[in-house]
């Protein structure tokens, strides 16, 4: 890998993950309100589930950052961002989503969709190994990643 794409690639997931290590430290120092949370997607163990959090959200970026197993450290971070989504965003469950556009409802469904977003980044950490050199990008940039490949998503 040349110096540019190991920088891409460092840039870009630096990018993906930088927000989970500062969530990590926001847990640590206001444990009250993790807990407040944690306990408002009625899941029991509180506590035992902000810990779980703090490690996956303060180890896996780090890992997905440095290569040190970047696909299952991703693939547990996407996990995360699923069951975070749909325990703790559950955007269907307030009644005015539809009729109110400045509602809690709009906002679970903005980070239930941005929690998504993440899980496609981090799916592409674990799947999608080879990476187009700069040069490449440069000069076909309107060739589809999946040429490289298939030529076919599926």
């Amino acid at each position: 890998m040349t110096p540019v794409s190991f920088a891409v690639v460092l840039i870009a997931r630096t990018c993906l993950v930088a927000m989970f290590p500062l969530s990590a430290l926001e847990k640590i120092f206001d444990w009250g309100a993790a807990l407040a949370q944690a306990k408002s997607g009625g899941v029991p163990g509180g506590s035992v589930l902000v810990v779980l959090a703090i490690l996956i959200e303060g180890v896996t970026p780090f890992c997905i950052i440095f290569g040190w197993h970047d696909r299952l450290a991703a693939f547990l971070l996407a996990g995360f961002c699923v069951v975070t989504a749909m325990l703790y965003h559950r955007f269907w469950a307030f009644p005015n989503f539809w009729s109110d556009p400045h509602s809690q409802s709009r906002e679970h469904f903005w980070q239930f969709v941005k929690n998504f977003g993440l899980v496609g980044g981090l799916l592409l950490v674990v799947f999608a190994g080879s990476l187009a050199s700069p040069a490449q990008v440069l000069t076909h940039p309107l060739r589809s990643s999946y040429s490289d490949r298939t030529g076919s998503p599926l």
